[in-house]
């Protein structure tokens, strides 16, 4: 009887572990599509939230509703981000953080060696938005948005430097 507890207790704390999503570690993982600009959905039904940056958004909510509503680039944001991401095999990368608030998985996506998160900065569709503690890459992403507004990409072409 006691080693009936044991085990029952051991296989309860097992399937705890593997339900919220957390412990699944870095790795890889096939996208099933893209939300937006900054956020992805894995076939594993998670849905990952690109750490560091922020896109612009393509709905709202109204009343308690999402609505379509996107702003100044969303659409080309999610576009570039489908264009990167969309049915290929990408590599997670967590900080500190794994999740927030809403279940999303907080990781930097890289595919083939590149990080998607320091692309869409670059490339002008996304603005670095470190939260502490999730800042490893923080520096490295400034560098991307510099990059970006020097040569007046995307969010930044019609900006001043």
């Amino acid at each position: 009887m006691k080693h009936f507890k044991i085990t029952t207790i051991s296989l309860v704390i097992f399937l705890c572990l593997g339900c919220n999503g957390f412990s699944q570690g870095n790795g890889e993982y096939d996208v099933y599509a893209v939300r937006d600009g900054d956020t992805i959905a894995l076939t594993n039904s998670k849905d990952v939230r690109y750490i560091g940056i922020d896109t612009p958004e393509t709905r709202k909510r109204v009343k308690g509703k999402w609505v379509w509503d996107p702003q100044p680039y969303a659409i080309k944001a999610s576009d570039f981000n489908k264009s990167l991401v969309e049915g290929r095999k990408v590599k997670l990368e967590f900080d500190i953080e794994e999740q927030d608030r809403y279940g999303r998985w907080l990781c930097y996506v890289f595919v083939d060696g590149k990080m998607v998160n320091e692309e869409l900065v670059r490339a002008g569709y996304a603005v670095v938005y470190t939260r502490h503690p999730n800042t490893k890459y923080r520096q490295r992403l400034l560098s991307a948005e510099k990059e970006a507004q020097n040569n007046k990409r995307g969010l930044w072409a019609k900006r001043k430097k």
